[in-house]
Parts: C-alpha cells; sequence; structure tokens
C-alpha cells in the first residue's frame, strides 16, 4: 500500500512542486505584508529559497517556468485592457524618442565599460544589450498597482518598456554575426524579413480584431456561459500572443497587443474580471521563478564584486534614464522616478544572455566570470519593488536637476510674462486634465484670473497655442510656486494623477503660503485624512463622490421616495465628507413612477375661435367635467406652472393637460367642442376623431 502511494506521488511530482512553491509564496507575502513591503519582493525571496541554489525543493523547475511565462502573458494582457488604442498613442513619442534614448544611451555607456576593462566588442555588446531591458512584468506590475500608469513618470517607463521589448528583435538578430556564424548582409536581410513579418502580424491582428472579434465575442456572451466567455478571452490572448511572437516579437508584448485590442471592445471590463485571479496566480508563480535563479554561492565567493556589478547597473541605468527623461522634457521629478523605476536588470536580458552563452562560439560565460552578473543582476530586480514604493523620496533631490530644465522646449513656469508676475486674487491649477479643463472653462467665464501649471510638455505647448496661461512645471517644488506667486492666489487647486507627489505638494504649498486654501482630488477615501493632515483645507475624493452618485441612482431605481433619498445622501455625506452643492437626484419620467405610470401628459394649442379662446380655466371648469388637470400652459415661450384659474386663455397658449388616456381624449374633445362626449349616444364624428388621437 505504502509502495502505491509512493509511486502515486511520483506521477503528481508537479503537483508537489506547485504546492511548496505557491505556500512558499504565501508564507513570504504574508511576511513582506507585515513589514509593509511589496508582494512582489516575498515572491522573489521565496523562489530564491525554494530553487536550485537554495533549499532544492522544487524538482520540476521546467513546468514552474512555463506556468511562469504564461503568467507573464496574462499580466501584459490584462494591462493592455486597461490601456485603448487611443491611450496607447499618446505615448508613441515617448515610445519612440524616450526608448532610442534610453536603449541607446544604456548600451553604449556598458559597451564601452566593458571594452575599457579589456573585453572584445563581440562579448561586451551582448552583455549591453541585456542590461539596457528593463523588467516589463515587475515595473508594470508596480504601477498598476499603484495607479500610476498615467502619471508622468508612468508614460514615460511604459512608453520605455514598449521601445526595449521591440528592440529584443534586432538585438537576438546580431548576435550570430558577433559569434561569426553571420555577415551584415545576413542580419540585414534577417532584420528585413522579421521586422516586416512583425509589421504584417501587428496590421492583421488589428484589422481582424476589428472585423471579427466584436463579433466572435458577442456571440460567445450570448451562450450565457461563464465559462466559454473565459475561454474565449484566453483563446484570443494566445492566439494573437503566439501570432506575433511567430513574427519575431516576444509572446509578452503580442499578449499586450492583444489586451489593447479588446479594451476598445464592450467586453474590456468584463475580461478583465474574468482573468484577473487567473493572472494573480500565474504572475506569482514568474516571480517565484525568477527567484530560483538566484545563487546566493556567488555572492558568499566575491560580495564586494556582486556589489560593485550591482551599483554599476542599478545607479547607471538610473543616472542615464533620468537624462533621457529630461531630454524628453519630463520635470525633474517625474525623471528621477522613472529612471530608478528603470534601473533593474530585465527578463528578457536574461533570455538574451543564454541565447549569447549557446552560440558556436559562446559570447556569454554564464557558469565563469558571467555568474557575477547574472547575480548582481538578479539582485536589482529583487529590490526593485521597494524602489518603486520608495521613489517619490528619492525625488527630493529634483532641484539640483533644475539646470538640465532648460534643455526643455515647454514654456517654464520661471519665464511667465511679467503682466502675470504681478498675478494676484488668482486660481492657481495645478494638472491640466479633465478636472482641471473643467474647473478652468468655469474660471473663465465668471471672469476670476487663474493660472495652469502642468507637468506634461505636450499639454502645456496645446494650451499654451490656445492662449492659456499654462506653464511647465514641478508642483512638488517650492521655487515652482513661488513663481506661481501662489503666497498671492486665492486658491490652489490639485488635480495630478500622481497620490505621492500630491501629498508632498500639499505640504509645499503650506510652506509656501500657509494661508491659501488647498482643494485637492483623490482617488481613495483613504488618502484624505492624510492629506488633510498634511495642510489640504478640503479633499474631493474620487472614489466616494462616484459611491454617493451611485447611491442616489440605485435608491431612485428603487422607488424611494426623495425625502428618503436626501436623509441617506445626508448621512453619507456626514460620515464622510460635506459637499458644497445639494445632492441631486436624477429626475424619473412619468412612466418610472410605477402606478402614476399609465398617466398620460398631452398638449392643447388655444385656436383663434373657438369654445376656448377667451375663457379662464374656472369658467371652463375642466377638471370638473373631464377629470383631467392643467399642469402649466406657455405663452409666447414662456412656460407658467400651475397657472392662476381666473387668467383668459389667449390664441396660441399651450395647455399641459395630466390625465388617464380616455380621460384626456374626453378633455380635448370637451376643448374643442365645447361638450363632454357622452359614451351611449357617441356620434361617429366623435368615434373616428378618438381613433386619430394616438394612443400614447
Amino acid at each position: 500500500m505504502a509502495l502505491a502511494v509512493i509511486s502515486e506521488l511520483g506521477h503528481l511530482g508537479f503537483l508537489v512542486d506547485l504546492g511548496v512553491v505557491l505556500g512558499a509564496g504565501v508564507i513570504a507575502s504574508l511576511a513582506m505584508a507585515m513589514l509593509r513591503l511589496p508582494a512582489v519582493t516575498g515572491l522573489l525571496l521565496a523562489g530564491a529559497i525554494c530553487g536550485p541554489f537554495g533549499l532544492a525543493l522544487v524538482e520540476d523547475k521546467e513546468t514552474i517556468d512555463t506556468l511562469a511565462e504564461v503568467g507573464v502573458v496574462l499580466l501584459l494582457f490584462t494591462i493592455g485592457l486597461e490601456f485603448p488604442l487611443s491611450r496607447f498613442l499618446r505615448i508613441g513619442k515617448t515610445l519612440a524618442l524616450g526608448g532610442s534614448l534610453q536603449v541607446g544611451l544604456t548600451s553604449a555607456a556598458v559597451a564601452g565599460s566593458c571594452l575599457l576593462l579589456g573585453l572584445e566588442f563581440k562579448y561586451a555588446l551582448p552583455i549591453a544589450f541585456a542590461v539596457a531591458l528593463s523588467s516589463t512584468a515587475i515595473v508594470l506590475r508596480g504601477l498598476s498597482d499603484r495607479g500610476e500608469v498615467d502619471a508622468p513618470h508612468g508614460r514615460f517607463i511604459v512608453g520605455t518598456l514598449l521601445f526595449q521589448d521591440l528592440c529584443v528583435i534586432p538585438m537576438m538578430l546580431t548576435l550570430p554575426v558577433l559569434a561569426g556564424t553571420g555577415t551584415m548582409a545576413d542580419i540585414a536581410a534577417s532584420a528585413g524579413v522579421a521586422l516586416g513579418t512583425a509589421t504584417v502580424a501587428v496590421v492583421v491582428t488589428y484589422v481582424v480584431s476589428r472585423l471579427i472579434l466584436p463579433w466572435f465575442l458577442r456571440s460567445v456572451d450570448k451562450t450565457r456561459s461563464r465559462e466559454s466567455f473565459v475561454l474565449a478571452i484566453l483563446s484570443i490572448c494566445i492566439a494573437i500572443a503566439l501570432a506575433t511572437g511567430y513574427a519575431g516579437l516576444s509572446l509578452a508584448l503580442g499578449a499586450f497587443l492583444a489586451g489593447i485590442v479588446i479594451a476598445d471592445s464592450p467586453f474590456a471590463n468584463r475580461a478583465l474580471t474574468e482573468v484577473m485571479s487567473l493572472r494573480d496566480v500565474l504572475t506569482g508563480l514568474f516571480f517565484i521563478s525568477l527567484g530560483m535563479m538566484f545563487d546566493w554561492r556567488t555572492v558568499v565567493e566575491g560580495p564586494l564584486l556582486v556589489a560593485g556589478v550591482f551599483l554599476a547597473i542599478f545607479i547607471g541605468k538610473a543616472l542615464l534614464a533620468i537624462l533621457a527623461a529630461l531630454v524628453m522634457r519630463f520635470p525633474p521629478r517625474a525623471a528621477i522616478i522613472a529612471g530608478f523605476g528603470l534601473a533593474q536588470f530585465g527578463e528578457f536580458g536574461f533570455v538574451l544572455l543564454n541565447t549569447a552563452a549557446g552560440q558556436e562560439p559562446s559570447l556569454f560565460d554564464a557558469t565563469g566570470e558571467g555568474r557575477w552578473l547574472w547575480a548582481a543582476a538578479l539582485i536589482t530586480m529583487f529590490i526593485t519593488p521597494l524602489v518603486l514604493r520608495f521613489s517619490p523620496h528619492l525625488a527630493t533631490g529634483a532641484r539640483l536637476l533644475r539646470p538640465l530644465e532648460r534643455l526643455l522646449g515647454a514654456r517654464g513656469i520661471d519665464e511667465q510674462p511679467k503682466s502675470d508676475t504681478q498675478l494676484s486674487g488668482h486660481v492657481v491649477v495645478a494638472g491640466y486634465g479633465v478636472s482641471g479643463r473643467t474647473v478652468v472653462n468655469a474660471l473663465k467665464t465668471v471672469g476670476v484670473p487663474y493660472l495652469i501649471l502642468e507637468m506634461n510638455a505636450e499639454t502645456v505647448r496645446a494650451a499654451s497655442k490656445a492662449g492659456e496661461p499654462a506653464f511647465y512645471a514641478d508642483v512638488t517644488s517650492e521655487e515652482a510656486l513661488h513663481h506661481a506667486r501662489v503666497d498671492h492666489a486665492s486658491a490652489f487647486l490639485l488635480t495630478i494623477n500622481d497620490p505621492g507627489a500630491v501629498q508632498r505638494t500639499v505640504d509645499a504649498v503650506r510652506r509656501v503660503a500657509p494661508e491659501v486654501p488647498i482643494v485637492v482630488r483623490a482617488r481613495y477615501l483613504a488618502e484624505r485624512e492624510a492629506l488633510l493632515k498634511t495642510g489640504a483645507s478640503d479633499v474631493v475624493v474620487g472614489e466616494l463622490e462616484a459611491a454617493v452618485e451611485i447611491l442616489a441612482r440605485v435608491l431612485r431605481l428603487m422607488q424611494v421616495p426623495r425625502n428618503l433619498i436626501n436623509r441617506e445622501l445626508a448621512l453619507v455625506r456626514e460620515r464622510t465628507q460635506t459637499s458644497a452643492r445639494p445632492s441631486t437626484v436624477p429626475r424619473k419620467t412619468l412612466a418610472e413612477h410605477g402606478l402614476i405610470g399609465e398617466l398620460k401628459i398631452e398638449t392643447f394649442q388655444v385656436p383663434a375661435e373657438g369654445y376656448t379662446c377667451g375663457k379662464s380655466l374656472k369658467e371652463l371648469q375642466l377638471r370638473t367635467q373631464t377629470g383631467v388637470s392643467v399642469v402649466a400652459m406657455s405663452r409666447e415661450g414662456e412656460v407658467i406652472d400651475n397657472p392662476s384659474p381666473e387668467m383668459p386663455l389667449l390664441e396660441g397658449d399651450m395647455l399641459y393637460l395630466l390625465g388617464s388616456l380616455e380621460k384626456v381624449r374626453d378633455a380635448l374633445y370637451f376643448l374643442e367642442a365645447g361638450a363632454v362626449p357622452v359614451p351611449d349616444a357617441i356620434s361617429e364624428a366623435t368615434r373616428m376623431w378618438k381613433k386619430s388621437v394616438p394612443p400614447g
């Protein structure tokens, strides 16, 4: 019996390994939560402990790696689902120019350093390419968790990471040439074919998604089967990822493209909800599998050497990425956060080095001298989640980069015209997104002076062309706030998307102008108390405002009386935050009012000659005769609600009648003929007239 159990467990070895890594991941994540550290760091640590260089608890690492690769595919797919094509096109310039600068500067710096250390060019270039790549999975996961994808540094990071993934193709194609198994003509031809195939694959994918995917997903949705919908979404993700993979692009980039394709469809939110849990599990496996690559023995053998390589990679990449972001006209604070966000080694860097090691002759020795680089690269990935968490504090040195802002083409706040240097009583609007533009339009209408501060250079240029007093400025900087004359402003409005920058800006404004009212837009209710303690005068929480609006609409839908709705909304406001405007509840149409939904509103225009003209409502006795009420009337374009019974009706007056269908018909006949139709002796003419009145 025991032998049978052992044999069965042998067949289930993969499940044992999976259980071990998942259990280790849970324990490590709980430990990180207690220490208030990112869960990704715990997952990497769990992999290092369970891996072949740790306690060797996992035997079937290849299967774990396969599932981990699927996890990366799903991670990029779900991020693409939150990244519709219109949003993707907005970072096109950042993707092309910013990515080129980061990859080019890093590759050149690393290659030059390797040559100075005595390495031949054919060995230096693969290392340079590998170091230039950053971890798409780790960084995008961190940005997504912190809600910073749309922040200025988030836009630069996302564009650069996508460009790096595109660079993997030509980088891989150069390896055979460096190894002497190909010529420059071969690489040019191969690159042309690969890039052409990739372009065709992307175009075909986009066209097919527009023509076929909507019909396909609608057909699946009609089955009302959750399982079928999930399988359909996963099939689309994997199919597009494989198509781009065969075209020479990475599977992860193909998955991201698949997400973008579905993001513009009505099924984006449902797709995101359905695959989220599976994505989180498999992405966790990916981070654990990365940790399994770490060999602690290398660190023990040469701690100083590993530390030196680690610092060279991390600090060097950070500085070069900061420089690239500054050249792209990002503010110093955003450039610093983006630089440290891109400072780590990437998963495709390991793929590139493995491919280089497999060339004949080998271009990289992963078990010899290259193991120092391998260990240091993994350490950069270990600390990245921590750096992303604390990077806003690293940006305190942004003032040191002020001289480099002269590279920017956007109008800086220190370049404002003399008329603006005497501003007083104005409103400073920090952030020119939807909220900022809405407020600015209202201020312009009522004649209140304002000044716009924005960290997106493109937005500043567009606003300036439109004649707006918009300036490029880092609002966390006291210097920029002084230039904006915040200490002479009547109010400061903060609507930017970076939670860390919001906190620091409130603190800076309060130091510059202790008395100025600060109104802040926050995303989550949990941020409110901290912002109020820092010095915000009022915090408008988007999460809460949405909840209040939803509550009002749901209660109205449930036929709850208006006074009770007002009471519930007031209670919510008392428990959370007050509002400067009265609560509004969407008005229902008459048909939506349940029992009185059968009543009709009909109109009657007073003719020049007839029974009605010249008479008052009191004389007509319409309600007594027909049971129909006149709820309003209009005269010469002016609506009169509750008209006086003594008011004589004039030619052209419009009466609004309320009553049941039959009674409204009788009232219309009465106003025309001056008599109520008798049901038992109704004339043929009256019967025909009644038929002519529309039933609604």
